[in-house]
């Protein structure tokens, strides 16, 4: 497996970068990309079971959907969630997620397609990371609390940390800003074969199909922002303050109020397998 690399990105057109190392790359990996993505994480698993039923919401950066058909505890469509992501291709796969008909919508994470509040959560899972300014990440988050109710939306965010497990394929160089590889085997559909222990499907899949054409796989490097211990939950306090909403627990204040109040709660703020998260609620008074 080649190496995580280094990188320094452009000040000038971090768009222009981002669209050559993240947004070209998953059109181009997408079939192989879903073929190793398919079983949900837990805390998002559990997060998505806790919505009460008829709640609506999206996913910012769905990928190939496979949190669109969750919760699995309950009869489909008791939750719907609708999903948007940047690459096409991989979306094509996510419209049938589940091997059901979902909703999906091409777009940015940092475009405004909704109305303010129109959901009842947001999920965003392994997307913001790969944003290549501190800017751009916030606005990210901003897009995402304004897109939920701002007197009880619910929203979970997930992304990379430098600080990884023992059980992580990668290891990083010790910056933040870095290209991770993706080997894409060549001219060949993944063969299914009884897996060698200690491999990752991605590893199996590439090794297979190299051996089976003899051709050699091609490698395409990702942008990812490795983030460090607190730097998400900053980044949620610096969207929240473009929003004018203050950062603290909705309090307990029966009676009238002179002036509505708006915040977002942090509910939860941890780290899970070499990723960070942070569990959020909008409130109102």
């Amino acid at each position: 497996m080649p190496d995580v690399k280094p990188t320094t990105v452009s000040a000038q057109d971090p768009q222009a970068y981002e669209d050559a190392h993240v947004h070209a790359v998953y059109d181009e990996i997408a079939p192989h990309f879903s073929s190793t993505r398919y079983k949900p994480w837990p805390i998002i698993a559990t997060f998505l079971s806790s919505l009460p039923t008829g709640s609506v919401g999206v996913d910012l950066g769905t990928g190939n959907g496979k949190y669109l058909p969750l919760p699995y505890d309950r009869p489909p469509g008791t939750v719907w969630t609708v999903g948007l992501d940047r690459s096409i291709n991989l979306l094509k796969l996510a419209k049938r997620a589940g091997d059901a008909d979902r909703e999906v919508v091409w777009g940015d994470v940092l475009d405004n397609p909704w109305r303010r509040g129109a959901f009842d959560y947001a999920i965003s899972i392994a997307t913001i990371h790969h944003l290549a300014t501190p800017a751009r990440r916030v606005s990210a988050i901003q897009r995402l609390l304004e897109s939920i109710s701002p007197s009880q939306g619910r929203a979970l965010i997930y992304v990379w940390a430098i600080e990884q497990d023992d059980l992580s394929k990668r290891s990083i160089p010790g910056c933040q800003d870095v290209l991770v590889p993706w080997v894409l085997a060549q001219n060949a559909a993944p063969k299914s074969k009884t897996r060698k222990r200690g491999k990752t499907r991605e590893q199996h899949t590439t090794e297979e199909t190299s051996v089976a054409t003899g051709n050699p796989p091609k490698v395409f490097d990702r942008y990812y922002h490795m983030f460090a211990k607190g730097e998400l939950s900053e980044l949620v306090c610096e969207a929240a303050a473009r929003l004018g909403l203050v950062v603290e627990d909705a309090p307990d204040v029966g009676g009238q109020l002179a002036e509505t109040r708006q915040g977002v709660q942090i509910v939860q703020d941890g780290w899970e397998r070499s990723n960070y998260y942070v569990e959020l609620r909008r409130w109102e008074q």
